[in-house]
């Protein structure tokens, strides 16, 4: 045992867990999160209200909420995987009958103090379950087909209910990151291959049914599907977010205009510019750079959580992490798709910097999940 090791094991057992917290991770998180703040600034006119104070006071409840998970042992929060689901689930199914509208959709469930977005919630629940059922699976039986299809029912009974609301965004990314668990967890590759055929050929057939008496889809959501090819074509209509977005990330350059001198958000050209778009106020302002180092902090949490589960021994938790990790990273890859046009605009918000108490609240309880693993993995 090194000097270090007896050293740490000589502190009192509560406060050793402080120690093997990953404090790295930590100031990754606050890094970003400070940048969002810096954003919500700049886009507010150089004011605190009406958006950066309640996004620090709720980062402020995240952080706290993040250690106090870290601090539970990882087995509690596996044998409460089931509940967390199927209360999400529930609140799901609630936000059907009580359920806020705004911009829409039918998305929130207002609790007063604030507006709890229950699809938020499931992103972390599913993970959770999905990483519990192959923790408790044998791993001869993961690729059999009995097998395969519970997690994919798993994966289908929320996404359906999120699309009902209607919430694409959040849908692709329930699916998407339970596919990841699935394919971490050593589901057969075969599967996978086949949903992708299957994709692939639903897509040609819908393109195929233009204009024929069979036409798959709505001439008004192929005129949709044209616009994405083509803002351009709709340039003042459905093509204007896309558009005054892309205006926004050319005119940054390699350096961009200067903090708080953006002229696409300053002069509201830039919609959304708080929650959806704000990483084009970011490459506007601070150019290349700021936002190329924006995605390396990304990719710095994307590692350490990596790293992270690798050395976990423990099924449920690496599987957890990677879990995580891998809906930390869709976040941030479909919103920058969507702002750049290499992806529909479908209301992902930017991870730790978009205005949002829902989705910053469950990002940070999600962490608190990996610094749990990790605090309490075997050593």
């Amino acid at each position: 045992m090194s000097y270090l090791e007896h050293q740490i094991k000589s502190v009192p057992g509560g406060a050793r867990k402080l120690l093997y917290v990953n404090w790295s991770l930590v100031l990754l998180l606050v890094a970003i999160v400070t940048i969002g703040l810096a954003m919500l600034y700049s886009v507010a006119g150089g004011s605190f209200s009406p958006w950066v104070e309640p996004q620090a006071k709720r980062f402020i409840m995240g952080m706290v909420l993040m250690f106090i998970i870290a601090m539970v042992p990882i087995w509690f929060w596996r044998n409460m995987a089931g509940l967390a689901y199927l209360g999400s689930v529930l609140l799901l199914l609630a936000v059907e009958f009580v359920g806020v509208t705004g911009m829409g959709a039918q998305r929130w469930i207002d609790l007063g103090f604030m507006r709890l977005q229950p699809s938020e919630l499931m992103k972390i629940a599913l993970v959770m379950m999905l990483a519990a059922y192959y923790d408790w699976l044998d791993l001869e039986k993961v690729s059999r087909p009995f097998w395969v299809l519970l997690p994919v029912v798993l994966i289908m009974i929320p996404t359906a209910l999120v699309l009902k609301q209607p919430d694409l965004g959040t849908a692709i990314l329930l699916v998407t990151g339970g596919g990841i668990v699935m394919f971490l967890a050593g589901v057969h590759w075969l599967y996978f291959g086949a949903v992708i055929a299957a994709g692939a050929g639903t897509i040609y057939t819908v393109f195929a049914s233009r204009g024929t008496e069979w036409q798959l889809l709505k001439d008004y959501q192929f005129r949709r599907i044209d616009t994405f090819l083509d803002p351009a074509s709709d340039p003042l209509g459905a093509g204007y977010h896309i558009t005054q977005s892309k205006i926004a990330l050319g005119s940054g350059g390699w350096a961009g205009r200067g903090f708080m001198e953006g002229t696409q958000s300053r002069l509201n050209f830039l919609p959304e510019k708080h929650t959806d778009f704000i990483f084009t106020t970011l490459a506007e302002e601070f150019g290349f750079v700021g936002a190329f180092s924006l995605l390396a902090l990304y990719g710095g949490v994307l590692i350490l959580c990596l790293g992270s589960a690798m050395v976990n021994r423990d099924r449920f938790s690496s599987l957890l992490i990677m879990g995580v990790a891998a809906t930390f990273f869709l976040f941030f890859a479909v919103n920058m798709s969507m702002v750049m046009g290499m992806a529909p605009v479908v209301g992902v918000p930017l991870p730790l910097v978009s205005y949002g108490g829902s989705a910053m609240l469950v990002l940070l309880a999600g962490f608190g999940l990996v610094q749990s693993a990790h605090v309490h993995r075997p050593r």
